[in-house]
């Protein structure tokens, strides 16, 4: 019987365990789709501005020399890292930490890194890796442009001030709920693609091609940033659904394993006490 105790304990814990994770998928799949629908809508914007930005990157050193487009020998990297502050969404974080990891120890290796968490999973690895200068992880309280802006802003100071060579963000790029995709953007310095100097040749400029410049280039980097967040907000409530949704399907697999056992186990005891009451019987009348 004490076993079958034990068996009862754990398909209570199971259960309740399965209730916790079909009610944070059901939490995360609410906040899914307000999230994939705010990230849907920005991204033709956003790349619209990107490629206004690549066709006139061509023409950035002869025309208005912008600071952001500085090629400087890079000696000194700062990458920002882009998580979520709360776990339990499968490998999401994971892969993050890791392609930080790979940048520190094989790309840039030999070469200073330093990190600008926005997510407390990336802060608490970090800090113990690498050097972390700054921790954004209050703008999932409200994220907004203006308050992603204000992260930018900084991130193009370091860059102008010369504290830094080169600049990346790593984030996982939101597909669908089950398939986020780990992407390593270089933010800056902007590099002009290739032939991207014949899409400005579409456009009349008014005001100056440098006026125009000079505003686009902040605009470009803060919704760059904005956009790796988004994705990056909205990658997170699909992988934590997807991890809940195989959570609870193992639990609930598990609880029928469990019950199954306890039915067998509470059968056999039964037999058990059919026998004993049976050879007690025949003892007496022998």
């Amino acid at each position: 019987m004490a076993n079958l105790k034990e068996i009862r304990n754990r398909i209570a814990s199971v259960s309740s365990t399965m209730q916790i994770t079909s009610a944070m998928k059901m939490v995360s799949a609410a906040k899914l789709k307000k999230a994939q629908d705010a990230i849907t809508a920005m991204r033709p914007y956003a790349d619209k501005l990107t490629e206004l930005l690549q066709g006139l990157s061509a023409s950035l050193d002869s025309d208005s020399g912008s600071v952001y487009a500085d090629n400087r020998e890079v000696n000194k990297v700062l990458v920002v890292a882009i998580t979520s502050n709360r776990g339990l969404a499968g490998a999401f974080n994971s892969n993050i930490l890791k392609q930080c990891t790979i940048l520190i120890n094989e790309k840039y290796a030999g070469k200073q890194v330093d990190f600008v968490a926005v997510g407390k999973k990336a802060n608490d690895f970090l800090v113990k890796k690498s050097n972390v200068i700054a921790n954004h992880s209050s703008v999932y309280d409200d994220l907004t442009f203006d308050n992603v802006s204000a992260i930018a802003e900084d991130l193009m100071e370091q860059f102008t001030l010369g504290n830094y060579d080169r600049i990346d963000i790593v984030y996982n790029k939101f597909k669908n709920a089950a398939t986020q995709i780990i992407m390593n953007e270089q933010f800056l310095p902007i590099v002009p693609v290739e032939g991207a100097e014949n899409l400005s040749s579409d456009y009349v400029f008014e005001p100056s091609k440098i006026e125009i410049i000079e505003h686009l280039i902040p605009k470009s980097l803060k919704t760059q940033l904005y956009k790796g967040i988004r994705d990056s907000f909205a990658s997170e409530h699909g992988a934590r659904m997807t991890a809940m949704h195989k959570a609870t399907d193992n639990a609930t697999d598990l609880r029928d394993q469990l019950k199954l056992s306890y039915n067998q186990a509470r059968q056999a005891a039964i037999t058990n006490e059919i026998l004993e009451i049976v050879g007690g019987a025949e003892a007496l009348n022998n």
